[in-house]
């Protein structure tokens, strides 16, 4: 495998959600982004990528494929915020 990422891998729910996750968990310090909330940054990401991959798949052929490409971001930007608090809750001591 010589690629990490491909568009195929992003189009799906799983690769959607790890770069959505590692996206925002990278960028969420800047300065740019520090006033706004995290799951509004993961979602925005969530849909960039969602719409992105399936364009570049030329998946998004109507109004109906590209209708559904918001909702499929809440729940890959819900399954990305929640799979962080899950990693980041077992390596904290409270």
């Amino acid at each position: 495998m010589n690629e990490f990422f491909t568009w195929q891998l992003l189009a799906t729910f799983s690769g959607a959600t790890l770069a959505t996750g590692i996206i925002t968990q990278f960028i969420k310090e800047w300065p740019v982004f520090k006033n706004i909330r995290t799951q509004i940054i993961s979602y925005i990401i969530a849909l960039i990528i969602i719409a992105g991959a399936n364009s570049a798949l030329g998946s998004l052929t109507g109004a109906a494929e590209w209708g559904i490409v918001p909702l499929n971001a809440l729940l890959v930007s819900i399954a990305s915020n929640g799979g962080f608090d899950v990693v980041k809750n077992m390596f904290t001591m409270e």
